[in-house]
């Protein structure tokens, strides 16, 4: 999915819910999306409705956060890692996972440092500060 809109976003995590749940055979981005699917219990019924999901509204008013982006968040962190780009950050989030003994947490704070620069470049209008995020994710695992 190089450009999938939201719709497709949900159908995939609903997808990969559904084809975990039955033992079906996973594609490699899938088996790294149940992984992550798994360390969420609380998003298993968000995901056991795709049509639903689809037409949900999650804007934080009722307190929720949309599964679906922070499992997207977790891919993206999970990509990024794996190919190493912004290059340090395989090394960045695998320091603050050690430090966390916990690469979930490693992941929810490397996204709090990825959204801070999403918003940062959109607020001003140019492009991801990759260095920026990756100091941030450092700064996390090198202080208590």
């Amino acid at each position: 999915m190089f450009n999938p809109s939201p719709e497709d976003v949900r159908r995939f995590f609903c997808g990969v819910y559904a084809k975990s749940r039955q033992g079906q055979p996973l594609e490699a981005l899938e088996t790294i999306a149940a992984g992550w699917i798994d360390q969420h219990p609380e998003y298993h019924a968000d995901l056991a409705d795709a049509d639903a999901a689809v037409t949900r509204v999650y804007d934080g008013k009722d307190g929720r956060e949309n599964p679906f982006l922070h499992l997207s968040m977790h891919l993206s962190i999970s990509e990024q890692c794996s190919i190493d780009q912004p290059r340090g950050i395989r090394q960045a989030v695998e320091l603050l996972a050690a430090r966390r003994d916990s690469l979930l947490e490693a992941h929810h704070e490397a996204m709090e440092c990825l959204g801070r620069m999403m918003w940062e470049a959109q607020r001003a209008g140019r492009p991801p500060d990759g260095e920026a995020y990756i100091a941030c994710v450092q700064r996390r695992a090198t202080q208590d």
